[in-house]
């Protein structure tokens, strides 16, 4: 969808990636969000140094909040001008994806996990969110053995192209 075209654009700089969420959750789909920072977490954004691995997003008082997203304080700025670490971050949207959202979130087993955190091509920090489904432990196991077994297929065919 969306992240295809975020990969290719050489404007885009990604700043963190929750790696683990393809592997933990079906994702079904996916959505873009603006993200409200104060100044000292846009600087320490850009730094690279914040992590989503434990983050979610939750519906609180009619609007998304993206919650427990590690985002270091800036070194340099003043001691009186820095933010809290995790603090709850409003996501920005439309009435209508919030409305999607709520509705995904409300049936059994669904959540929003955050993908990525980036900044789009004009320097504003976004956030791609997954509409997820919790993966049961057999479904994890043949998620890698799918994975292992394409890396092995591609081998045997570059080993096969070789010999002739």
């Amino acid at each position: 969808m969306a992240q295809n075209k975020k990969d290719n654009d050489p404007n885009s700089k990604t700043v963190a990636r929750n790696r683990k969420a393809r592997f933990n959750y079906f994702i079904e789909d996916t959505l873009e969000a603006g993200i409200v920072l104060m100044g000292t977490e846009v600087k320490s954004l850009r730094g690279g140094q914040a992590s989503i691995n434990e983050s979610y997003a939750d519906v609180k008082e009619g609007a998304l909040y993206l919650l427990n997203a590690y985002i270091p304080e800036y070194v340099k700025a003043h001691v009186k001008l820095q933010h809290e670490v995790r603090r709850p971050r409003k996501l920005l949207l439309h009435k209508n994806q919030l409305k999607k959202l709520m509705g995904a979130v409300q049936r059994k087993g669904t959540t929003i996990v955050p993908l990525v955190i980036f900044f789009n091509r004009r320097g504003i920090a976004k956030v791609l969110l997954g509409i997820a489904t919790g993966k049961k432990q057999y479904d994890k196991r043949a998620t890698e053995k799918d994975r292992d077994w394409s890396r092995e297929k591609s081998r045997i065919m570059r080993e096969k192209g070789r010999e002739e």
